[in-house]
C-alpha cells in the first residue's frame, strides 16, 4: 500500500540549504490535483486528468542542458554539441541562488525511485516548485512503498524551480533557463523552464552515465514488451517511425515505453510510467493510451473543444509537442515488476522517406552497430515548418541528446552483448516503397505487423535471404502473409535507375554523417558501412 503522505521522520529539507518552507511529502494524486486546482494552476478534461501549461518552454531545450565538468567527468563526457560543459563554480553559484529561490515557499517533495530491476535500484527526491510537478514524478517514476519511504535516503536531488531565471553574465549559461547535471555531488537543479520532460530525462542522462560505466548495464532509448512464452523484444526508434504503435500488441504485454536497461540476465524499465505524445491521439489510432488520460494523467499543453473540458488532440495551437504523463499501470497489459529477460529480438524502426531500405532485414552484428549509431529516420514534407521534401535526420543510439559518454561506447557494448546472446536484430522500415514520398507509397501497417511477428515466431530463422548491395542488408525472400515483392525495395521502384541512384544517395548521407564517429568506432562497426555502387 502506497501511502502518499509518508514522510522520512530525519529528513530535512534544511540539509539542501532550504528554509522557511513548508514542505508537503509525497502527496497522494488527489492532493495534488486539488492543490493544482485550489491554486489556479490547471484544470480537469472530462476524463478526470488534470490539465496544465508548462509556459515559455513546452519542450526540452538541449542547448541549455549542462554538466558539471570536474575530476568525475572531465575525461569521460563526451563534450561537444550534445553535452555542454558548466563549472563547479558556476553550479554552486546558480544552486544557491535555486534554493534562495525556493526558501519559504511550498514545496512539494517526491520520494522515488528508477530502475525496476532491484539489483540497480537509483533512490531520487524530487523538491518541486509547483504540485503538478510532483504528481508528474509520481508518475514517471518508481513509487516507493511507505516502509521504503520512512527509511528514504536519496542518492540523487532533483530541485525544480522554474520561476528562478540564471543571469548569463554571471551564472555562465547561455540564457535564463537551466537544466544541470552534478554527478559530484549528484544534484541536478531546473530554473527559467516547467517542462516536466526535464525531469523525465535529467535522470535519464544520469542513468546514461552511471550505469554503463559502473555497472556494465547498457542503457537504452526503446520500449519494450514481452511475450506469452516469455520472450522479450525491444524496439529502437525516432518520433513517427512507429515504436510505440508497434510495440503495443494486445498479445504481448509491456515492460516500458521508453528507458530501459540491458543487465546479463534482463531488460529492465527505469521508469513507472508513459510520458506520451498526444497530436492526433484517438481511441482508434492508440486505445491504450487513449483509455490511459484518466484521473491521475497529467494533460500537457492541449486544447479544450470550445465551449467544453474534451480534449481537442488535434489542436496545436500551443505546440505540437502535447504530452500526457501517467502511471504506467494505467495500462491493463502491462509486465509484472517491468521487467524481461535477454531480448530474443531487437527491432531498429526507421521511417525512410526516400524509399530505399527495405521493410525488414537482419542486421549481423556489425551492421547493427553501424545503424545504432546512425539513429536514421527522415522527415518527411509538412512534418515542420520549411521542409519541403524528405530529410534524413540521424540521432546516434536512438536518443543523442542523453547521452553524456560517446556513442561508439554504447554501440560497443551492445556489440558484446549480441555476441554474448542469441538476441536477432532487424532494422525494419515503416517509411515509404515504390518510390520516395510524393512518388511511393507508406508501408502497410498491416504488413509491417505481419514481418514483426514473423521475426518474433522465428518463421524468418529458416527462409532464404539475398543481400543488398549498397547496404549489405539481409533481405528475406519470403515473409508469411506479406507479398513478396515487397520484401525488396528495388523491386517494387518502376525505375530501377532511379532507385540505384536514390540508393546512392541515402548511402552518402550515412557514410557523411558518420565521419564524426568514425576516429572512435572500432574495424568491425566501420566495416559495415554502406557502399556506394558505379551506376550505369
Amino acid at each position: 500500500m502506497e501511502n502518499f503522505g509518508a514522510k522520512n521522520e530525519t529528513a530535512d529539507l534544511a540539509e539542501l540549504g532550504l528554509s522557511g518552507s513548508k514542505a508537503f511529502w509525497n502527496q497522494s494524486p488527489a492532493e495534488l490535483v486539488e492543490k493544482t486546482l485550489s491554486l489556479g494552476e490547471g484544470i480537469l478534461s472530462d476524463t478526470g486528468a488534470l490539465v496544465i501549461k508548462t509556459g515559455k518552454f513546452t519542450g526540452r531545450s538541449p542547448k541549455d542542458r549542462y554538466i558539471v565538468r570536474d575530476d568525475i567527468t572531465a575525461d569521460s563526457v563526451d563534450w561537444g554539441a550534445i553535452n555542454f560543459a558548466i563549472s563547479p563554480e558556476h553550479f554552486d553559484g546558480l544552486y544557491k541562488k535555486v534554493v534562495s529561490y525556493l526558501s519559504g515557499k511550498d514545496l512539494y517533495v517526491r520520494d522515488a525511485y528508477a530502475c525496476a530491476d532491484p539489483k540497480y535500484r537509483l533512490n531520487l527526491r524530487l523538491v518541486a516548485e509547483h504540485p503538478w510537478q510532483s504528481l508528474f514524478a509520481h508518475n514517471m517514476f518508481l513509487r516507493p512503498s511507505a516502509e521504503e519511504i520512512a527509511r528514504a535516503d536519496p542518492e540523487w536531488t532533483i530541485l525544480a524551480a522554474p520561476g528562478c531565471l540564471a543571469d548569463p553574465e554571471v551564472d555562465g549559461t547561455v540564457a535564463e533557463n537551466f537544466a544541470i547535471i552534478n554527478f559530484s555531488k549528484k544534484t541536478i537543479i531546473i530554473g527559467g523552464t516547467a517542462y516536466t520532460g526535464e525531469i523525465k530525462k535529467g535522470i535519464f542522462s544520469v542513468l546514461n552515465y552511471s550505469l554503463p560505466r559502473n555497472k556494465g548495464i547498457l542503457s537504452m532509448h526503446c520500449s519494450s514488451n514481452i511475450g506469452q512464452d516469455g520472450d522479450t523484444a525491444v524496439f529502437f526508434g525516432l518520433s513517427g517511425t512507429g515504436k510505440t504503435t508497434l510495440s503495443a500488441d494486445p498479445a504481448r504485454r509491456l515492460i516500458g515505453d521508453d528507458e530501459h536497461g540491458w543487465s546479463e540476465d534482463s531488460v529492465f524499465n527505469f521508469e513507472g510510467g508513459c510520458y506520451a505524445k498526444c497530436i492526433d491521439l484517438s481511441a482508434e489510432k492508440e486505445p491504450d493510451i487513449f483509455a490511459a488520460v484518466k484521473f491521475g494523467a497529467l494533460l500537457e499543453n492541449i486544447v479544450m473543444q470550445e465551449g467544453s473540458r474534451s480534449v481537442d488532440y488535434t489542436d496545436t495551437s500551443i505546440t505540437q509537442n502535447t504530452r500526457v504523463s501517467y502511471p504506467i499501470y494505467h495500462i491493463s497489459n502491462i509486465a509484472e515488476g517491468s521487467r524481461g529477460g535477454v531480448p530474443n529480438n531487437i527491432f531498429f524502426l526507421t521511417a525512410d522517406a526516400f524509399g530505399v531500405l527495405p521493410p525488414i532485414s537482419r542486421l549481423e552484428v556489425g551492421q547493427a552497430m553501424y545503424h545504432f549509431i546512425s539513429g536514421y529516420t527522415a522527415k518527411v514534407a509538412g512534418t515542420e515548418a520549411g521542409v519541403t521534401e524528405p530529410q534524413a535526420t540521424f540521432s546516434a543510439c536512438f536518443g543523442a541528446p542523453f547521452l553524456p559518454l560517446h556513442p561508439t561506447a554504447y554501440a560497443e557494448m551492445l556489440g558484446k552483448k549480441l555476441k554474448e546472446s542469441d538476441t536477432k536484430v532487424w532494422l525494419v522500415n515503416t517509411g515509404w516503397s515504390g518510390g520516395p514520398y510524393g512518388i511511393g507509397s507508406r508501408m502497410s501497417l498491416k504488413y509491417t505487423r505481419a514481418m514483426i511477428s514473423a521475426a518474433l515466431e522465428g518463421k524468418l530463422d529458416t527462409v532464404k535471404y539475398q543481400v543488398d548491395p549498397v547496404f549489405g542488408l539481409h533481405m528475406p525472400e519470403t515473409c508469411e502473409n506479406v507479398p513478396a515483392e515487397l520484401l525488396n525495395p528495388r523491386n517494387t521502384w518502376s525505375d530501377k535507375n532511379a532507385y540505384d541512384i536514390k540508393a546512392n544517395d541515402l548511402a552518402k548521407k550515412f557514410l557523411n554523417n558518420f565521419a564524426q564517429f568514425e576516429s572512435a568506432a572500432n574495424e568491425e562497426i566501420l566495416a559495415a558501412a554502406p557502399r556506394l555502387v558505379v551506376l550505369s
